[in-house]
């Protein structure tokens, strides 16, 4: 930044406003002075300001260069796509011309021309991309990725940290594109499963980014003011933000005496809501701590349960309903160990020991860190600081609206555990199990997921491979069809440990099977026989049927455990595709690949 005056003699401004206005501008970097530039033109055009002067004798005003925007999205449950919605709606808001392009629909070709994108993607499992978008990092990552020179991009990735490989595909995203010759214009953000707010300021300070490049950021439309955005939901949207107060009707618990699990069959009423949902949709549930397990920590730490956190908050009552208290995360580990300076932690936060640190976190919460690596003089400002707020938890919903008018159903599996010496269980399973009962209400919305659909044609063949409470989205899926007299033919395969005790909706499967609603129903309980069989091994038993049932225009759907079932399911439908259609591994990848993009085959994994 010069020394000298940044303001010339032909300044509409006084000698001393003009130097009041060099004084604050000093200081400023380019970015700061783009998100300015916005925020004067915003003044200017509500009328807040003075409208700035036409330009003197000799001093001709350029046009602003005109900017495609490519929001481009990779996304498996839909946060990833509403984000980038958001995105492409406030860019227009801003007179960008604007795509919005999921990454399963862009090709080499696209990338022919120089471009702007704003990009986000969500990171799945261990660090594994969206399933519609695997075509689109084979892309990038192989000999024929496009040349970026001449691009600008700027990435958002969508994660959880309390996953080993948090964002990892927001970090692969945005080395690539660099490596491949695009200037990154804005640093690369990575957003944790709260990530309203983050993501609403990247927007906001992205699309300045790229105001700049039009060379007239003043130009357009109010670059960073506070504004209302044509299409943005009303205030008064259920949301996870604005949750419905939804009142329990039933909870029925549905394995048998004996079982070593527990399942909840949960019914809720949205009479009054206008909430509405479809098939292959979640339902979010915004849940409370454990109070005995706040009070716990409470009284580890000396402190006292209503100490005034500010803006009339007490502590224990933001221990209670809004900070997640239990999950360990990477950073929170991280900044426990800078804050005691133990050996220990920062040793096992070293790169050569990731999976020690994986192991090490695995049984553990945050009272133990709490625990065994105190911290002198901790104070509850700090402890508050440290913690990230409380994610809501996401759940397949197990009905049909059309069947069920007003009321929505979940199939919950009860966590309990216990590991290093104390019993633990999952913060809103157990809620729903030991703490509320029907006639109480409990803060919900709806989480549209539109990349896990029943087929538009009714007439189409699904396949759905459901174990456990993975059975859900296929009671709705099945109920659905029943409501529009959908003439498709439904295959169910569902797995569980014993059938007398954990043998999901029974009675309910059987009746739709002798109704002709089930055309073919496969079961797979692992500990009835000496030998464990899983859902997988079904498919492998009738591999025939299901290559057959593909080649005609099949959908085939996952619901379940991504860590292991979901990656056995796709590797025996690699085996299906060698055995019954004769392809090689390259073969049988680029088939399973193109169900996907072609959104013939769905996951909804957790």
């Amino acid at each position: 930044m010069s020394n000298g005056p940044l303001l010339d003699t032909n300044s509409p401004l006084t000698a001393d406003q003009a130097e009041r206005l060099n004084q604050a501008l000093a200081g400023l970097n380019a970015h700061q002075l783009t998100w300015l530039a916005g925020y004067v033109s915003a003044l200017s055009a509500n009328g807040t300001v003075a409208s700035a002067p036409a330009a003197s004798a000799g001093t001709a005003a350029s046009p602003a260069a005109e900017i495609t925007l490519t929001v481009l999205y990779g996304s498996q449950t839909g946060n990833a796509e509403r984000v980038a919605e958001q995105a492409a709606e406030h860019a227009k808001a801003r007179g960008f011309t604007t795509r919005l392009v999921d990454m399963a629909d862009i090709s080499k070709k696209d990338f022919k021309e120089p471009g702007h994108y704003l990009i986000v993607v969500s990171t799945q499992g261990e660090g594994e991309p969206p399933d519609t978008a695997e075509g689109f990092y084979e892309l990038l990552d192989g000999r024929k990725a496009p040349k970026l020179d001449g691009s600008h991009f700027a990435v958002l990735g969508l994660g959880d940290s309390s996953y080993e490989f948090f964002c990892e595909m927001g970090k692969r995203t945005d080395k690539r594109f660099a490596e491949l010759g695009a200037q990154r214009i804005h640093d690369r953000v990575d957003a944790d499963v709260d990530y309203d707010d983050t993501a609403e300021q990247f927007i906001d300070t992205a699309l300045n980014a790229f105001d700049a490049l039009k060379g007239d950021t003043g130009s357009t439309a109010a670059a960073s003011a506070p504004q209302a955005v044509a299409g943005a939901p009303a205030a008064t949207t259920w949301s996870r933000k604005h949750p419905f107060q939804a009142e329990v009707l039933e909870s029925i618990q549905l394995n048998g005496r004996g079982s070593a699990k527990e399942t909840h069959h949960i019914e809720l009423s949205l009479e009054g809501s206008g909430l509405d949902y479809q098939p292959g949709d979640a339902l979010g549930i915004v849940p409370q701590n454990d109070p005995s397990y706040v009070d716990e920590i409470i009284e580890l730490l000396e402190f006292n349960a209503d100490h005034d956190l500010g803006d009339g908050r007490l502590l224990r009552s933001a221990l209670l309903q809004e900070l997640e208290v239990t999950t360990l995360t990477r950073p929170l580990v991280k900044h426990w160990a800078e804050q005691t300076d133990s050996a220990e932690l920062k040793r096992l936060l070293e790169e050569d020991n990731r999976e020690e640190l994986k192991q090490w976190l695995y049984g553990r919460q945050i009272i133990d860190v709490l625990r065994d690596y105190p911290i002198k003089g901790l104070t509850p400002q700090a402890l508050v600081g440290a913690l990230r707020k409380l994610p809501p938890r996401l759940y397949s919903i197990a009905s049909s609206l059309e069947a069920n008018p007003d009321e929505v159903h979940l199939t919950v599996g009860i966590v309990r555990y216990e590991t290093h010496g104390r019993a633990r269980g999952g913060v809103t399973s157990t809620w729903l199990s030991d703490r509320v009962k029907p006639g109480d209400t409990i803060p919900i919305y709806i989480d549209h997921n539109k990349n896990f659909k029943l087929p538009e044609d009714g007439s189409t063949p699904i396949i759905m491979v459901g174990p456990g409470t993975g059975i859900a989205p296929f009671r709705a899926f099945l109920q659905q069809r029943e409501e529009e007299g959908a003439t498709g033919d439904n295959w169910l395969l569902f797995g569980d440990q014993h059938f007398n005790t954990d043998f999901l909706y029974q009675s309910e499967w059987l009746k739709m099977r002798e109704q002709g609603l089930l055309t073919r129903f496969d079961v797979a309980f692992s500990r009835d026989q000496a030998e464990k069989v899983y859902v997988q091994d079904r498919l492998r038993e009738h591999g025939q049927a299901v290559f057959e049932w593909l080649s005609q225009g099949a959908h085939f759907y996952v619901c379940g455990d991504g860590d292991r079932m979901a990656n056995d399911v796709h590797a025996t439908l690699m085996e299906i595709a060698h055995t019954h259609g004769g392809m090689d591994e390259e073969a049988a990848a680029a088939w399973l690949r193109e169900l996907q993009q072609s959104k013939r085959y769905q996951r909804d994994v957790y």
